[in-house]
């Protein structure tokens, strides 16, 4: 019922209606709200407390005193697949994507992602600097992205109430820049640090005459490359500081763009000490990063919590993000929400990984992957979290190199049909109810193997708790909060997200 329901109505009215509707609960004058998203087939449902409890009830008592690390954002990434598939899409389907992702009655994205030059999830390889020996970059132009990267964007702008950070990569520089001439692998030429530098100030600067204000790059996606498969450069922590200190926050600063951010890394959490190490190394003055950026390629359930928070420590002043995830080199299912929730996905490591790492790739729950990841990131320090891809096709792509990926909503642009997955209510357990500015509060909870949690205080002085019961069977849980208690029941495999207003 609910799935030919989601056909008639569109989604965003849905959630506009859901979240409308008030629900009082009896938390010492509190107002609560419980929403819920379930294997059985809620999708950001109201439910209710109860109002009696049980001695087996797992108590989680709030402790918002305790403050941790400010919000950025939750978000996904403006891919030129992404915006190609939507300009293939009705306008009505294409609006209800972007209301979906961006507006009030949606998931309110608010920290996003977008490639300089082409990936693998183009239509083909480009640079926005294509004339070879260009060294003052006369002929740099964005034109590639005016057809479909930038009026997405704009789109997203425009129904944003409160607007997104952009975060900026490049996968590579162009050929002509590089020491092996080629999209794929190969380093930076020193002769072209000059250049390469002055392109990401040019390439903000386009941005920003489109009316596209960038938040802040990180320096490279992947450093350590991605198997040669497609377009990537190398760098090692050291030859990225030198690039980051000596030539990229200097021609920012000498063309008055130090409000944007430089973030260094970006690639998986394993590696993360001896990037930070360098990166943040007391000897390097002036330094001009600003933080680090990581992705969750390294396994398909450890968090690495240890690293985390070894970065954390190393720069407590600087940002750590988490800026690409997905469900990787897997074909999506369509229209198949239970398969979300099966653990049937699996990843490059599945196939690749050599033996001694074959044991951090096992299949997954994609539901799953996400949720503890998310919470996992979040009880580690982790400011902001942005997902892959917002739209792909039924083949997990267009992708140059056929490295099909799920995303949160999957299209079939033929019939004008539109999927959106357990995945972007998922992420819109975060992203709708946590917002910028919040921050994240400690809490203590009863020793159990079911519930992983995390709460932030947001910035109206609202509490949101997020709770997921990963057991196939249904949990009782107390909110305490000094003498304020709440009996919550949680279906089984569910994810809920509890907003209190005072």
């Amino acid at each position: 019922m609910q799935r030919r329901l989601y056909k008639i109505m569109p989604l965003f009215l849905l959630l506009f209606s859901a979240c409308q509707e008030n629900v009082p609960m009896k938390a010492e004058g509190s107002q609560l709200k419980i929403f819920e998203t379930s294997r059985a087939g809620n999708q950001l449902a109201l439910v209710k407390p109860i109002d009696s409890s049980t001695s087996k009830a797992i108590k989680i008592q709030l402790k918002p005193a305790i403050t941790y690390q400010t919000i950025l954002g939750f978000g996904g990434s403006f891919t030129e697949a992404s915006a190609y598939l939507l300009n293939q899409l009705s306008q009505t389907k294409r609006k209800e994507i972007i209301e979906a992702y961006f507006s009030d009655e949606g998931a309110r994205y608010s920290l996003t992602r977008t490639p300089m030059n082409s990936t693998d999830f183009s239509l083909s390889q480009y640079s926005y600097a294509p004339v070879e020996g260009d060294m003052e970059l006369k002929h740099f132009s964005v034109e590639e992205d005016e057809e479909d990267i930038i009026p997405m964007i704009k789109d997203a702008l425009a129904i944003s109430s409160e607007g997104f950070n952009i975060i900026a990569s490049p996968w590579t520089a162009p050929p002509w820049m590089k020491n092996n001439k080629d999209w794929v692998g190969g380093k930076l030429e020193k002769k072209y640090y000059p250049t390469w530098a002055m392109f990401f100030s040019k390439y903000a600067e386009a941005y920003a005459n489109h009316g596209i204000e960038i938040w802040g790059f990180t320096v490279e996606n992947e450093p350590h490359g991605n198997g040669n498969n497609w377009e990537s450069m190398h760098y090692t922590p050291q030859e990225m500081t030198d690039f980051v200190n000596n030539y990229l926050g200097p021609q920012l600063e000498k063309n008055k763009q130090t409000h944007l951010k430089i973030l260094g890394y970006d690639q998986n959490r394993e590696g993360l000490k001896e990037w930070v190490d360098e990166m943040f190394d007391e000897r390097h003055q002036p330094n001009y990063y600003d933080g680090t950026a990581i992705h969750w390629y390294e396994s398909t359930f450890e968090v690495f919590p240890e690293a985390l928070q070894y970065a954390h420590k190393k720069a407590p002043n600087k940002h750590l993000i988490q800026t690409e995830a997905c469900v990787d080199a897997q074909v999506p299912v369509w229209e198949e929400d239970d398969w979300y929730w099966r653990k049937e996905a699996t990843d490059w490591g599945f196939t690749w990984a050599s033996e001694e790492r074959k044991h951090l790739h096992p299949k997954y729950r994609p539901v799953y992957r996400y949720a503890r990841d998310i919470i996992g990131c979040l009880n580690n320090h982790v400011e902001g979290w942005i997902d892959w891809n917002m739209v792909l096709d039924k083949n997990g792509g267009p992708n140059w190199f056929e490295n099909w990926c799920v995303a949160p909503v999957i299209v079939d642009p033929a019939a004008d049909q539109v999927y959106f997955t357990p995945l972007y209510y998922v992420m819109a357990h975060f992203s709708k109810f946590i917002r910028p500015g919040s921050q994240r509060i400690d809490f203590q909870m009863d020793k159990n193997e079911s519930l992983l949690v995390t709460a932030v205080s947001n910035p109206d002085e609202s509490l949101t708790v997020v709770v997921f019961n990963t057991s196939k069977d249904e949990q009782i849980y107390q909110l305490r909060i000094a003498e304020s208690i709440t009996n919550i029941k949680i279906s089984p495999q569910s994810l809920q997200t509890v907003v209190m207003n005072k």
